[in-house]
């Protein structure tokens, strides 16, 4: 059994479950982040992101003894780019040790050496703080302190320990009914954190991303296609394959397909050749039409389809038309599970989606990893197929008519002499405050209106749900009302800006 003494600075390499081992260093915690409880680690940033997480100790190496070996099993871009940054980073601090060599060796020997901080025990909850106060031991510090190990075998024989999480805490899966409550549900999310270093070489604490978050995902054996990567596919193939999945991708302009082939995912020349190839093949797509097209048109999805084969429709879509594919899909022995998503461009690169799924239920179980690597929450929702599209069209609905509202009162506010800043200002700390709020009127002021969600899709959203309320002799008239906003936008050229750019409507 390997003794291994790590202090901050250590260059390492961290695996977190299933992930591939990924260089970092050792550095200090946030002081509101507390160690996980019950296990040994150390809080590791990784070099080429800007990801932070706690590793266990059965789960670093120290850096040089195992370069080689890292090097000969990844070869992915971004891990080259990694361990280029870490070279980088040594090429650094061994220039300033070179013209500064004469000061440390005047200083040296009044210099206390710091010693390796100790392995955490289980009950050893303020290690890091007490080890952190000692001005030596500091993130800033250039130079990395060489690993200190007492190995009964060779160094070749340290071994990975295999710790595979069942269930991550940091995802949501909620089981609702049309009429019930939720029949289970996770904590509350932990809060995410991370450190991003600034210029002026002080830190500050923001929300991180889902990939240090979600590391400990065991991804699915089953092979995953993908087709679509428009502004939300793109992130969420990006996250499947940073999990570990095996993704084969289509698309229609097949250009988009370099970057993730480049990244280790496999392509697929048409649709049914996908299906055909993968065990469980997602879609998201602009549309009904392209929805329908995808699955029937010529070398479709129905074209390679067998028995067995399932299909996950995430694309915003009308309920008549996932009853139709959810109908040819099975009828060729597949299974079918649709799972639109509620977010925007970045919230798919950070793979926080909120997922809301209904059909097969053995579907939606054996996507678990999927989901759990592209979203934060995942809703199945008891009942016929269709209901998952239901939802998602009265919450986009909701979302669309808020943003034309948000719009009406930033140039009525102009209109009037009022101050537009204020507004949001006044705006941000009462009970509408919000991201959402704070971004998109951000934006707006700053004319930015580089599409996170296209304006196109949120009208034929609005336009699906005033439908579906007439199928259901329901009123929408806010809905309405904000459709025509959105429609006046489009003829005024903003189809393909964000959705934010509703504003546009009300000053021309």
């Amino acid at each position: 059994m390997a003794t291994v003494h790590l202090r901050i600075g250590d260059l390492v390499w961290g695996k977190l479950g299933r992930y591939p081992p990924w260089p970092g260093k050792v550095v200090s915690p946030p002081k509101d982040l507390k160690k996980p409880r019950g296990k040994k680690c150390f809080f590791v940033k990784f070099f080429g992101t800007e990801d932070h997480a706690w590793i266990k100790v059965e789960q670093l190496k120290p850096y040089h003894p195992h370069k080689e070996e890292m090097i000969k099993i990844n070869k992915g871009k971004r891990f080259q780019q990694a361990v280029d940054a870490v070279e980088e980073y040594l090429k650094k601090a061994k220039g300033k040790d070179q013209t500064h060599s004469d000061d440390k060796s005047k200083s040296e020997k009044g210099r206390k050496t710091a010693k390796p901080m100790k392995i955490i025990q289980e009950d050893d909850e303020d290690a890091f703080k007490s080890g952190s106060s000692d001005k030596e031991q500091t993130d800033s510090d250039p130079e990395p302190s060489s690993v200190q190990r007492r190995v009964a075998g060779t160094v070749s024989g340290f071994k990975w320990e295999s710790s595979p999480v069942k269930d991550d805490p940091h995802f949501h899966h909620f089981l609702l009914s049309q009429s019930e409550k939720p029949a289970s549900s996770m904590e509350a999310i932990t809060k995410r954190l991370k450190i991003v270093e600034e210029d002026t070489g002080s830190t500050s604490i923001q929300a991180a991303d889902s990939t240090a978050i979600n590391g400990s995902i065991t991804p699915t054996d089953k092979r995953i296609g993908f087709l679509g990567l428009g502004l939300m596919g793109s992130g969420v193939v990006s996250n499947l394959l940073k999990m570990g999945h095996v993704v084969t991708v289509w698309n229609r302009t097949a250009e988009k397909c370099d970057l993730f082939t480049q990244e280790g995912a496999r392509l697929g020349r048409t649709p049914a050749e996908v299906v055909s190839m993968c065990d469980i093949t997602f879609s998201c797509v602009s549309d009904p039409k392209a929805a329908r097209d995808l699955v029937l048109g010529p070398s479709g999805v129905l074209q390679g389809i067998r028995p067995g084969k399932c299909y996950v429709e995430m694309s915003t879509v009308d309920p008549e038309t996932i009853v139709e594919l959810s109908q040819v899909i099975t009828s060729r022995g597949g299974r079918f599970l649709e799972a639109p998503v509620s977010g925007s461009q970045q919230l798919s690169n950070d793979g926080m989606l909120v997922i809301v799924a209904a059909g097969d239920r053995s579907v939606y179980e054996d996507c678990s990893s999927c989901f759990q690597a592209m979203g934060k929450t995942s809703f199945f929702i008891a009942g016929e197929a269709g209901n998952a599209a239901r939802m998602m069209l009265i919450l986009n609905m909701v979302q669309g008519s808020f943003m034309a509202t948000i719009a009406e009162g930033l140039t009525l506010a102009q209109a009037t002499g009022q101050s537009q800043q204020t507004f949001l200002d006044i705006l941000c700390q009462g009970q509408m405050a919000s991201t959402f709020v704070d971004q998109k009127c951000q934006n707006i002021l700053q004319g930015n209106f580089k599409p996170d969600y296209y304006l196109k899709h949120i009208q034929k959203d609005l336009r699906l749900a005033i439908s579906m309320g007439d199928s259901v002799n329901h009123p929408t008239p806010m809905a309405a009302a904000a459709n025509e906003v959105y429609k006046r936008a489009k003829a005024l050229d903003q189809s393909d800006n964000d959705m934010s750019a509703v504003y546009r409507a009300y000053i021309h």
